[in-house]
């Protein structure tokens, strides 16, 4: 069975290197912008629930941890609360994980930050 494309490795596991040590749970990159999340899915909503220590965001997915659903949740709840394309959005790291990297292209910093933290 072959998982859907957000649900896979992207290969960039390398290119995230140092992103855990930033102490920040938004990482600004050439690309755009690198979020950690710890991910609670199953949920009865996908919602932002604030920070999870100092390094990461705490984000409950409505969708099951199964074939990639609560990753491609993840994708769509991002781009829309960012306003950035759903293509613009990617797990980077962490597909089969609860702690997960992701990339948002295109965005800055601040804007990201501004628009999850409420």
């Amino acid at each position: 069975m072959t998982m859907p494309r957000s649900a896979r490795s992207s290969g960039r596991v390398a290119s995230c290197a140092g992103v855990a040590e930033s102490g920040d749970f938004v990482r600004p990159t050439k690309a755009g912008v690198y979020v950690k999340l710890r991910v609670s899915p199953g949920a009865k909503n996908t919602e932002v629930k604030g920070l999870y220590g100092k390094e990461a965001l705490k984000l409950s997915v409505a969708a099951p941890p199964t074939e990639g659903k609560a990753n491609a949740e993840i994708e769509r709840y991002l781009s829309s609360l960012l306003g950035v394309p759903r293509s613009g959005v990617a797990v980077v790291k962490g597909a089969s994980s609860r702690d997960k990297l992701v990339l948002v292209r295109g965005a800055e910093a601040g804007a990201v930050r501004e628009g999850l933290v409420p």
